[in-house]
């Protein structure tokens, strides 16, 4: 199938590793250049080298997307996106009578203004150009909240609520959704793995064992089952998908929506 997003351009946030990374290369795949983002200098110079070594057109941006310096770079890099990603690294789990009034503006920093202040940076060149997409990644969380994630929960829900509001005034060229991971084998997985294992006091690999037996598939998910579904959303076929969550879980929410 030809997504029709060959040529175009996407600014992927958070993507030297993990979920941003493996919709960067589907992107990529896809005849799409990339715009990539990460912290850790290491990490982006691996990603861009082994992104170029495949022949796509790759340019790495390193800082953190809520600098707004960082955001200013991406952009001057990229001024005319196609195609946005909104991703970052969500918040730690925790114990929500521990969490300060920091932690609480922290996660809503990352997990929500950075994504809103994009969004209204390259939504208006997208109309102008008369077409856009804008694919959100989230967490499960937001439909199925643990207080354990409360901060990633109550952060990324209101990135929600924004994006589904916006989406209506803008579907006539730009679509906005959201995707909800849910035990996609990442290394975040790893460590709430971790950290379970260690409320637990029981090993890695015990706790895993147990995620795993807990869910629908009987397994996680793989990043390219994920990505996958982020670069259709980007197609042109996908044009009348908008204002939605989907989420990925393999089929483990017990929920009907």
């Amino acid at each position: 199938m030809d997504l029709g997003i060959s040529g175009k351009k996407a600014i992927i946030c958070a993507s030297s590793r993990g979920l941003g990374k493996a919709c960067a290369e589907s992107l990529a795949s896809e005849g799409v250049e990339i715009f990539i983002n990460g912290i850790q200098k290491e990490n982006l110079t691996k990603t861009e080298k082994e992104f170029r070594d495949k022949g796509f057109e790759v340019t790495a941006i390193l800082g953190a997307m809520e600098d707004a310096s960082t955001r200013e770079a991406l952009l001057n890099a990229c001024p005319e996106p196609d195609i946005l990603i909104n991703n970052s690294g969500g918040p730690p789990p925790g114990n929500f009578f521990d969490w300060s009034e920091d932690d609480f503006l922290s996660a809503i920093k990352s997990n929500f203004t950075q994504s809103a202040l994009l969004m209204q940076a390259v939504i208006p060149g997208m109309i102008e150009r008369k077409f856009g997409r804008i694919v959100n990644i989230t967490s499960a969380m937001v439909k199925n909240p643990h207080l354990i994630m409360g901060l990633s929960t109550s952060a990324r829900s209101a990135l929600h609520g924004l994006s589904k509001a916006l989406s209506k005034d803008v579907a006539e060229y730009v679509t906005i959704n959201s995707l909800l991971p849910e035990r996609i084998d990442t290394d975040r997985q790893t460590r709430i793995i971790n950290f379970q294992a260690e409320l637990a006091g029981i090993t890695y690999e015990e706790a895993r064992q147990n995620v795993e037996e807990g869910l629908a598939a009987k397994r996680m998910g793989t990043v390219e089952e994920f990505s996958g579904i982020c670069t259709f959303l980007c197609s042109k076929q996908a044009a009348f998908v908008n204002g939605q969550s989907i989420t990925v879980d393999g089929g483990t929410a017990p929920g009907l929506l």
